[in-house]
C-alpha cells in the first residue's frame, strides 16, 4: 500500500526524537500533598516507579491494575514507606466490562482526580483477540483509556483543574501508513508487534484532538508522552524466543524507567505546563509526532469508531 503520508515527513522532526532519545527529562520538586492520582498499570515499571514517586511528594494513589496479589504488595510497600492513602481497584482491560466498571467507579468518587495516567498497556508478536472479539493491543492501549477519560469528561470539568496523561510512544511512527480504521482486526494487513503497537499509539495521539475541543475553555488538559526507552516487562508476554531476544538485545541498552517517572511526576506536577494540552512530548520536550498521528479526518472518524466499539451513547 502506498504511502499517503510520505510527502508530509519532515526529517528534522526525525532528527529531533533521536536527539532527544537520549537527553533527560526535566524536573520537579513541588510537593503534591493530598492530591488524588490515577495510574493504570501500576504494579511494574513506569507505572510502580511513577507511583512511587508521587507518593515520595505527598499524592494520595488510587491504582488499577489486573493482578491483587501485587497490588496489595504494592499498598503495603507504599503505606510503609510513604505516609499518603494507596487504594486500589482491579480490572482487566481486556475485558470491556471490566473496563466500564472502573470508569464508573472512578466517575463516583466524590474525591477530585487531580491527575490521570493512563500506562497500562501490552505488546504482541502475534495477532490475539479479547473475548470481546477486539485486537488485544488495540483494546488495552487504546480503547481503555478512551473510554476511562470519555466517561470521565462530566466529572474533570467540574471538579477543576486536572491533568490527563497517555503514555504514548515514538513506536507510534511504525504505523507508517497510518491507521487503518477498515482492518482493525488485521485481515488485510499483516500483523506484526511493531505495526499494531504503532496504530494502538497512533490511536491515542489522535485522540488527543478531539478530547483537547471537549475540554475546551476547562481547566482540563490531556497531553502524550513517550516514556523513553526504559526497562520495564512490556513485551514479556510473548514466549522464550522473544523473552530472549528482549533480555539479550533490548534490555542492555535500556536506561532506568525512574526517569520516565520524573516525567510524568513533571507533566502533571509543573506549572510550566499548566496550560498545554493536545501536545506530545518525548520525555519533557515537545515533538512533532508523525504526520499520520496529526490526521483531523482520521481522528473524527476515530471518535465515532470509538464510541461504538467501546458501547458508549
Amino acid at each position: 500500500m502506498k504511502n499517503p503520508y510520505w510527502k508530509q515527513y519532515q526529517w528534522s522532526n526525525i532528527s529531533a526524537m533521536l536527539k532527544n532519545n537520549k537527553a533527560v527529562p526535566k524536573q520537579e520538586s513541588k510537593e503534591f500533598s493530598g492530591r488524588l492520582v490515577v495510574i493504570t498499570g501500576a504494579t511494574s515499571g513506569i507505572g510502580y516507579e511513577t507511583a512511587k514517586l508521587y507518593a515520595s511528594h505527598g499524592a494520595d494513589l488510587l491504582l488499577i491494575n489486573r493482578d491483587k496479589e501485587k497490588s496489595e504488595k504494592l499498598k503495603a510497600e507504599l503505606e510503609r514507606d510513604f505516609k499518603g492513602v494507596y487504594t486500589y481497584f482491579i480490572a482487566d482491560f481486556s475485558n470491556l466490562k471490566d473496563i466500564h466498571a472502573a470508569s464508573d467507579y472512578l466517575a463516583s468518587l466524590d474525591q477530585k482526580i487531580s491527575v490521570l495516567i493512563h500506562n497500562a498497556g501490552v505488546y504482541n508478536t502475534h495477532k490475539r483477540f479479547t473475548g470481546d472479539g477486539i485486537e488485544e493491543v488495540f483494546q488495552v492501549n487504546y480503547l481503555a483509556p478512551f473510554i476511562i477519560t470519555y466517561k470521565l469528561q462530566d466529572k474533570l470539568m467540574a471538579q477543576g483543574e486536572t491533568r490527563v496523561l497517555y503514555v504514548n510512544s515514538e513506536g507510534h511512527r511504525f504505523a507508517l501508513s497510518g491507521l487503518r480504521l477498515d482492518d482493525l482486526a488485521w485481515k488485510k494487513q499483516h500483523y506484526t508487534g511493531l505495526k499494531s503497537y504503532g496504530s494502538a499509539k497512533t490511536a491515542q495521539l489522535l485522540s488527543l484532538f478531539p478530547f483537547s475541543r471537549v475540554f475546551a475553555g476547562s481547566t482540563v488538559t490531556v497531553n502524550a508522552m513517550h516514556p523513553g526507552d526504559v526497562l520495564t516487562n512490556m513485551g514479556e508476554n510473548n514466549g522464550r524466543l522473544y523473552r530472549f531476544f528482549k533480555h539479550h538485545m533490548i534490555n542492555p541498552s535500556t536506561r532506568s524507567p525512574r526517569l520516565s517517572a520524573e516525567a510524568l511526576y513533571y507533566l502533571g506536577v509543573s506549572d510550566e505546563v499548566k496550560e498545554t494540552t493536545g501536545k506530545f512530548f518525548n520525555f519533557t520536550t515537545l515533538e512533532i509526532p508523525a504526520p499520520h498521528a496529526l490526521d483531523q479526518s482520521v481522528a473524527e472518524k476515530l471518535w465515532q469508531k470509538s464510541l461504538e466499539m467501546g458501547h458508549l451513547s
